[in-house]
């Protein structure tokens, strides 16, 4: 009796095992750390479901290779650690890709996992040039531009378009995205001509912009431009602080500030004269391909999308598939190859990606948005001439 219960064990082990790994012969098995919970979730669901559309689409389609593609997601939980263990645990289940959240300090830790098990990693949007083949190997990208072009974008709409001729920057000391996105708007608008009259930093989670706004009054003068570089709701705290005391000048930011309840935080009186520099724009003018992506998110979902992060996980995904096409394959180095040499029409802009020694820098241009009574319009697709160095 003993030895049967031991075999009965024994098989429901196997099959217990079998049920684990999802990756098999006929389909392709994406695995995602995106993180559904915590600070980074406002970047990283939308990312999600877009990403949904985009399996939808491809398995209605014929799939890949003639095979089904699966994108199996594990909640990263905006924790560092949490996201390296969730690589860990779909690599050892099969996954044959890796898609990773959308920044550096979070998402990293999937791509290096992937990395170690010859694998491509891809961030659905992570901007801070850490992101690169420099620092996390051959086979690692991310879909999004550098911040070099979101900070350049941002500096040259400022000075070359608008005139704005002095700025006073704000940098949250969150991550590495906040800090470096200030560094190279600073670094271009410097460039450009433009006076950069005060710098000051801010914590993440302080939600009081008081001691900066002492620092800023002391100078006696107000800036034409305001950059601020911070994260999560924050953001609308230290615009709001500005807004109350009187300063009324433009407000730059980048991508973060692609998130519907800042808008509607900030709202009618508080969501004016605010630009941001970002992936897409959710309408028409953007792409010739929006429309069909917003109708197949809408009957995926029953809403429009209302963030470019969205398109971020429908491009990853697609990038991926036609990735995969070209190379034949899902091994690593056959398919880091197909994306160094590929160019790709995107909802998010042509991208055409450098090579692992120019650190898979993805050359693309920006979107420019406007906040006006708390609602987004697009201003318009921007491409900086130059770029400071990473």
């Amino acid at each position: 009796m003993m030895k049967t219960s031991k075999l009965l064990l024994a098989a429901a082990s196997l099959a217990l095992a079998a049920s684990a790994a999802f990756a098999e012969d006929d389909k392709i098995v994406i695995g995602g750390a995106l993180s559904m919970t915590g600070i980074q979730a406002p970047l990283d669901t939308p990312g999600y479901n877009g990403a949904q559309v985009a399996v939808k689409y491809l398995n209605d389609n014929g799939g890949v290779l003639g095979k089904q593609v699966e994108f199996i997601n594990i909640d990263g939980k905006s924790d560092p650690v949490t996201v390296g263990n969730v690589a860990v645990e779909l690599i050892d289940k099969g996954a044959q890709v890796i898609v990773a959240p959308c920044d550096f300090d979070f998402g990293s830790p999937a791509s290096r996992e992937a990395q170690s098990a010859g694998l491509v990693g891809i961030s659905t949007c992570a901007s801070d040039p850490l992101y690169s083949s420099w620092s996390l190997g051959d086979k690692q990208f991310t879909l999004s531009m550098w911040n070099t072009t979101m900070g350049a974008t941002a500096a040259d709409f400022a000075f070359t378009e608008k005139g704005w001729k002095t700025a006073y920057v704000v940098t949250d000391q969150f991550i590495a995205y906040t800090k470096s996105l200030s560094k190279y708007f600073v670094e271009q608008f410097k460039a450009d001509g433009g006076e950069i009259i005060l710098e000051d930093t801010y914590t993440n989670g302080d939600n009081n912009f008081s001691a900066q706004l002492a620092r800023l009054q002391a100078l006696g003068k107000k800036p034409d431009v305001i950059f601020v570089s911070s994260y999560g709701t924050d953001i609308g705290v230290i615009i709001r602080a500005l807004r109350e005391v009187g300063y009324d000048a433009p407000i730059l930011g980048g991508d973060a500030y692609d998130d519907p309840a800042m808008h509607e935080a900030l709202g009618e009186k508080f969501g004016n004269d605010v630009y941001f520099v970002t992936h897409t724009w959710m309408g028409t003018g953007a792409d010739p391909e929006m429309e069909k992506f917003i109708g197949l998110y809408k009957e995926m979902f029953g809403n429009d999308p209302d963030t470019s992060f969205v398109s971020t996980g429908w491009d990853t995904i697609m990038m991926i598939a036609e990735a995969i096409k070209a190379a034949g394959t899902t091994e690593g180095g056959a398919l880091a190859k197909a994306l160094e040499d590929g160019q790709f029409k995107l909802l998010t802009g042509d991208l055409d990606y450098g090579t692992a020694e120019e650190g898979h820098v993805p050359n693309k241009a920006a979107a420019l948005i406007e906040l006006k009574g708390g609602k987004p319009t697009f201003v318009g697709w921007r491409k900086p001439e130059s770029l400071p160095k990473p």
